[in-house]
């Protein structure tokens, strides 16, 4: 069902040097020794998310019919406005038929799973033949410029998913997991119309909460969300696979969300999963949120590290609490 993928990065970067210098006790090499991430791509003052999504989609569409896109779907945590639906502004920015279905849906380190179940979905139904599936999204504006546990972590970028009814490729073996009682441990407390404003989150807040003060930033309590991987991740291969009815050494590649290189080499350890066969994608480009697996994917197939016959294993995990997976079979 996926036709082609194609990705943008931003034109500015920020290096470990740039944050060195902010953060003094900190070298280059220590941010990368803690993160994996070299440097990451940062969007414009004036670019959003639906620029970075525009960005991917016309090198996927250069070659295309747009008058056979049926819908477009669009994965962030980060619009442009809280309404309309940037999925809307995006049909017309595309030139995408008036036909054409178009909705948001807000998820992040999860969302690409999603947003591929949901592509799966309405063209299994006959909705739909085509679907644009796009995600984006700009972390590094909600950052606290002093914040030094998420400035070396997140960068900004966008994706393009082509789903096909004429595609060979599969994707089965769907797991979706939730945990809203874990929404505090990675969230912008203002800003929505819970609390429309930093006074009123910082007002909600626990007495000497430090992040208070910063109730329009993202807040991340990274101890709480290595644990919640650890202890998730494992489980969510393990429910893959047996949906699947496949053992862990007939997956020839493993595609987690790429949140930081230290997370991720405790999950390959403890699922003992040979590091070639374990796709890492962050040196150049850091934590991309919805974007990760997309990214790393494209990457690993301009390598040529994806081969006809490969049954790949995609896993996203984070902010919602929320994770989700499932099995590519890649045909040629």
């Amino acid at each position: 069902m996926i036709a082609q993928i194609a990705t943008y990065l931003p034109e500015a970067v920020v290096t470990n040097e740039a944050l060195s210098a902010i953060f003094t006790e900190w070298t280059p090499e220590a941010i990368y020794q803690k993160t994996g991430i070299r440097q990451r791509h940062v969007a414009a003052p004036d670019e959003c998310a639906s620029d970075l999504a525009v960005k991917a989609a016309e090198q996927l569409l250069a070659d295309k019919d747009r008058a056979a896109i049926d819908f477009v779907v669009f994965c962030t945590q980060t619009p442009d406005f809280l309404l309309p639906t940037t999925a809307c502004l995006l049909q017309q920015r595309l030139g995408l038929p008036h036909r054409c279905g178009a909705f948001d849906f807000n998820l992040g380190c999860s969302g690409y799973i999603y947003g591929l179940a949901l592509g799966k979905s309405l063209l299994e139904s006959s909705l739909a033949q085509s679907i644009l599936l796009l995600n984006a999204d700009t972390y590094t504006r909600v950052l606290h410029p002093d914040d030094r546990s998420t400035r070396p972590i997140f960068g900004d970028a966008g994706a393009a998913t082509l789903l096909s009814r004429a595609s060979k490729h599969r994707l089965h073996s769907f797991v979706f997991g939730t945990d809203g009682s874990g929404a505090e441990q990675l969230i912008i407390r203002a800003g929505g119309l819970r609390n429309r404003n930093a006074e009123a989150a910082a007002s909600g807040q626990a007495s000497g909460d430090a992040a208070a003060a910063r109730a329009n930033c993202l807040f991340m309590n990274g101890p709480e969300i290595f644990n919640f991987t650890l202890r998730t991740v494992p489980k969510l291969i393990e429910d893959i696979l047996a949906s699947a009815s496949l053992k862990e050494e007939e997956i020839d590649l493993f595609v987690f969300h790429q949140a930081n290189a230290y997370m991720l080499e405790h999950l390959r350890r403890k699922l003992k999963i040979p590091k070639e066969r374990f796709e890492l994608c962050l040196e150049d480009c850091g934590n991309t949120v919805s974007v990760t697996i997309p990214l790393a994917w494209e990457r690993a197939i301009g390598a040529g590290r994806i081969k006809g016959g490969m049954k790949i294993l995609l896993a996203g995990f984070g902010v919602g609490l929320s994770w989700a997976g499932c099995i590519l079979e890649w045909h040629v």
